[in-house]
């Protein structure tokens, strides 16, 4: 038996993919089911039965589970927004949510509990999102609060994204900006080394990332299907835009080349990254969405993301497989890195 442990972040892709192959069960219900780059599981509620009061009939049943495990500060509005993203990246609007919580023991009181539901009800009530379940416990083995979250949401049949629908010739675009979630992390978890260093009004600025630009897709989501054919959609989370590339790529079977000076970054992440020794590419990315658009109404998606007050950017095309996933950087093409370990865990 192999006893070589693995690193911190995702499973590697190749472990991934095996053990889906092997331990997957789909019922005839499972539209979408587990695989590299889909955002949430897919389920069909078939015909209404007899006296059923409630039923959707005519949309999907979507389905998320995600943890917050890098940072432990506003941990109940990381939870819902990073789980109700990938609702939003599959064209769906995020509806029920439950929660598993985890206390440390020897730390955990009522008031760090209370703390954490009130951050999740408050988040969901601004997302207009039930929150309706879940189960929490004090536990040892732990040294600050884990939250995992599973978020339920439908979409209309005929309004399903995925992540396998990108077509070669669609141009690829990136809202918002790289490594949002890992500057707002940053700040928050190294807050007195960055305040030393760059001042309290810039730490500040940063650990407000994930408010302002925020670390929510929904609103760009549906704008971008409004304004454009959208072949696909992916959130890019753990192994950063890069990674989310590569899903990406890996979901649709296809390739992607990207133009590293089109990739927008904030001014406070490049200076924290080029701080911290971390590639952005590489860095937690929750905040961005990748979105795969028929090449002729790119401009017209862009147009309305802008004014709806969202910045994008087209930065790359989808190209055959057999090309790869590459980025054109100083004029020269190169093999994309696949961040299995997100650039985040550098600062722990």
């Amino acid at each position: 038996m192999n006893k070589k442990t693995l690193p911190i972040g995702k499973l590697p892709i190749s472990i991934l993919k095996r053990f889906l192959k092997q331990y997957a069960i789909l019922d005839k219900s499972v539209i979408v089911g587990p695989d590299i780059g889909l955002d949430a599981a897919v389920i069909e509620f078939g015909s209404k039965p007899p006296h059923q009061r409630f039923w959707c009939g005519g949309k999907y049943l979507l389905a998320k589970t995600d943890p917050i495990t890098f940072t432990s500060e506003d941990i109940g509005l990381y939870t819902i927004n990073i789980n109700a993203n990938d609702i939003a990246a599959m064209g769906g609007a995020p509806r029920w949510f439950l929660a598993t919580i985890l206390l440390p023991a020897g730390k955990a009181d009522a008031k760090m509990a209370e703390k954490i539901f009130s951050q999740l009800s408050h988040a969901c009530k601004r997302l207009n999102i039930s929150f309706c379940g879940g189960h929490t416990e004090i536990t040892s083995g732990i040294d600050r609060p884990i939250v995992i979250g599973q978020m339920l949401g439908e979409v209309r049949k005929d309004k399903l994204v995925t992540a396998q629908g990108a077509k070669i010739g669609d141009d690829i675009i990136l809202t918002k900006g790289i490594a949002i979630e890992a500057t707002s992390i940053m700040a928050r978890e190294k807050r007195k080394e960055i305040e030393k260093k760059f001042g309290k009004r810039f730490v500040n600025r940063c650990k407000d990332f994930i408010k302002k630009p925020g670390i929510n897709v929904l609103k760009e989501s549906g704008i971008a299907v409004r304004f454009g054919n959208v072949h696909a959609m992916h959130d890019p989370t753990e192994g950063g835009l890069a990674t989310g590339l590569h899903e990406l790529a890996i979901a649709s079977e296809v390739g992607i080349i990207v133009d590293r000076d089109r990739i927008p970054i904030f001014p406070e992440c490049r200076k924290l990254c080029d701080y911290f020794g971390i590639n952005p590419l590489g860095a937690i990315a929750s905040g961005s969405l990748l979105i795969s658009v028929d090449a002729k109404d790119a401009a017209a998606a862009l147009a309305g993301l802008k004014k709806n007050g969202i910045n994008a950017s087209i930065i790359g095309k989808v190209v055959d497989r057999k090309k790869g996933v590459k980025v054109l950087e100083n004029g020269k093409l190169k093999n994309l890195k696949l961040f299995e370990r997100d650039e985040i865990t550098k600062i722990f």
